[in-house]
């Protein structure tokens, strides 16, 4: 079996990091940015946004003396990737639970 980057989704499992994740794919934003739209502290921003760049999910730039993040789309990529790949399994799990259900009398 292939081996999909799934600590994408790991990272996104808390409520909080999920939250800064769905700020930066709106757009660029820094960790001043973010904080003044959160209920937590840049201190706690600055580590979800670590736990999301070791995960892949995002990256950040310099520009001036701020670090600004954004969505990494290859680490995006990889996690729909894994996703399809347990979607489609499901799917196809289920479609042959169907065919293999016997058919009631009517």
């Amino acid at each position: 079996m292939a081996t999909y980057r799934t600590d994408g989704l790991g990272a996104l499992g808390d409520p909080m990091r999920r939250a800064v994740f769905e700020l930066v794919a709106a757009g660029p934003k820094a960790v001043g940015e973010l904080a003044r739209e959160l209920p937590i502290s840049r201190p706690a921003v600055s580590q979800h946004l670590k736990v999301l760049k070791e995960a892949g999910l995002v990256v950040d730039d310099a520009v001036g003396t701020r670090r600004v993040y954004r969505v990494d789309p290859s680490g995006v990529a990889a996690l729909r990737a894994y996703l399809d790949v347990v979607w489609d399994r499901a799917l196809a799990a289920f479609a042959a639970a169907v065919e293999n259900t016997p058919e009631e009398p009517s």
